[in-house]
């Protein structure tokens, strides 16, 4: 089965730091760009950040610029999101998500997710 597998999630108090990873199980997804999407309960899923495969383009949602980074370890297919001064209103499901083609932010042009990982940030 393809997939895409996140982890690193968990219960974390304001200002404090998690590191969430996305593998792949299945297949690699080589060459395909990578994308962190949150959903919160009672709102609709949201971009968090993406990366090309080649690294070389990063967007951030705005309220993540300067907290959140995103990053990528081609050798392993995994991907990675380091997120530090978390704050309440970070709480939610994230989840990675896969695309060929072009680099974008929205979500509904990804056909590839995993299952998500629950983030909580206690105030």
């Amino acid at each position: 089965q393809v997939r895409l597998v996140e982890s690193g999630g968990g219960l974390v108090q304001a200002g404090g730091s998690l590191r969430l990873s996305c593998a792949t199980s299945g297949r690699t997804f080589s060459g395909t760009h990578r994308g962190w999407f949150r959903q919160a309960p009672g709102k609709e899923r949201e971009f968090v950040a993406t990366i090309s495969w080649s690294t070389d383009i990063i967007h951030y949602a705005d309220s993540v610029k300067g907290r959140f980074t995103i990053s990528r370890d081609n050798a392993n297919n995994t991907v990675y999101l380091q997120m530090n001064n978390l704050k309440p209103e970070d709480t939610a499901v994230y989840y990675c998500a896969a695309k060929y083609g072009t680099v974008e932010t929205r979500r509904d042009l990804y056909p590839y997710w995993g299952q998500g990982t629950q983030v909580t940030v206690s105030s």
